[in-house]
């Protein structure tokens, strides 16, 4: 069946059916491959891209900017120090001004209302590059690094250890659920998914034969799992919880410790980065043979071209 994603914002993965999804992944597929056999074709030259940051990005930031570039098109970056984005003008009117000047807007901050506004205003594809609630292209980056490393995606067990209310939690459910996952949230109780999203994401997983589960028990949640997923215990714009968080969530650093307790010699360990090495992940899992965090990061790239050139063309 052909899929047609012309035109179409990314905000949350729960915006994509599990078709589209696998769309965007074989495209990324492709895509990489054309970069590695050095073809170019630049398929978006003529065209702009307005990328608005408030937080700050190493990633995110290299990604949009080299996919769109090497396919021919103008990537603007504009931080808050550069234009009125939520100061002297609203929101609304910016995006009703860039979408009159691009073709596509990438956000990347703090309030998932502000991408949304975006998209409601602009006229043009948005993309939602982070937000406090959801990081979707990350989570691209990462379905297509463990197809990569594994193959098949339906039925692989997957066990996020960490803030379980965060952006990564959150989006990491969703895609797990879309795309038949079974996937753990490991967190103590003051940092477990619950609410609507929770309920959501299980009644797709349950169409999807994948599965959500919430657990605070490392020796109930990893054993028998493919994937060991975490990220930094406090997200931007929360590090005076930083000292809370290291008591809540020592017990579920991701050593080597809980590596073995998975019982599977092919356990991949994945993080969206940065690490802070010593904390959610010891030095010798990050570096470690099982690692495959620099592929992901790299795959940032491939997905994001792949979204772009789905939505744009």
């Amino acid at each position: 069946m052909a899929v047609n994603l012309k035109g179409k914002s990314l905000l949350t993965l729960l915006d994509l059916s599990p078709g589209q999804i696998r769309y965007l992944l074989d495209v990324a597929h492709n895509l990489k491959a054309e970069r590695v056999g050095f073809q170019t074709y630049q398929r978006f030259r003529g065209k702009t891209l307005a990328m608005l940051f408030e937080k700050r990005s190493t990633r995110t930031r290299c990604a949009f900017e080299t996919a769109f570039g090497e396919e021919g098109g103008h990537p603007v970056f504009l931080s808050n120090a550069d234009i009125q984005l939520g100061a002297k003008e609203s929101i609304e009117d910016t995006a009703r001004v860039l979408g009159r000047m691009f073709d596509a807007i990438m956000f990347r901050g703090f309030s998932q209302e502000m991408v949304e506004a975006l998209d409601d205003y602009s006229g043009v594809p948005v993309y939602n590059a982070l937000t406090d609630m959801y990081h979707p292209t990350q989570v691209l980056a990462d379905l297509m690094t463990i197809e990569e490393h594994v193959g098949e995606l339906a039925g692989l067990s997957l066990v996020y250890a960490g803030d379980g209310r965060n952006n990564m939690a959150n989006s990491l459910m969703v895609g797990c659920a879309k795309m038949g996952l079974d996937c753990t949230i490991l967190a103590p109780g003051e940092l477990q998914p619950g609410g609507e999203l929770l309920d959501t994401v299980r009644e797709i997983a349950a169409e999807s034969g994948g599965s959500i589960r919430v657990s605070d028990d490392p020796k109930e949640a990893v054993p028998g799992a493919d994937v060991i997923y975490t990220d930094v215990w406090a997200s931007m714009g929360e590090e005076e919880k930083a000292k809370e968080r290291i008591a809540l969530l020592t017990p579920y650093q991701v050593n080597q410790e809980m590596m073995d307790m998975a019982g599977n010699p092919d356990l991949l360990f994945m993080h969206c980065l940065p690490a802070v090495k010593g904390q959610e992940v010891t030095y010798d899992v990050i570096e470690g043979p099982r690692s495959v965090v620099w592929d992901e990061a790299e795959n940032r790239k491939h997905t994001i071209k792949a979204l772009m050139v789905a939505t744009l063309l």
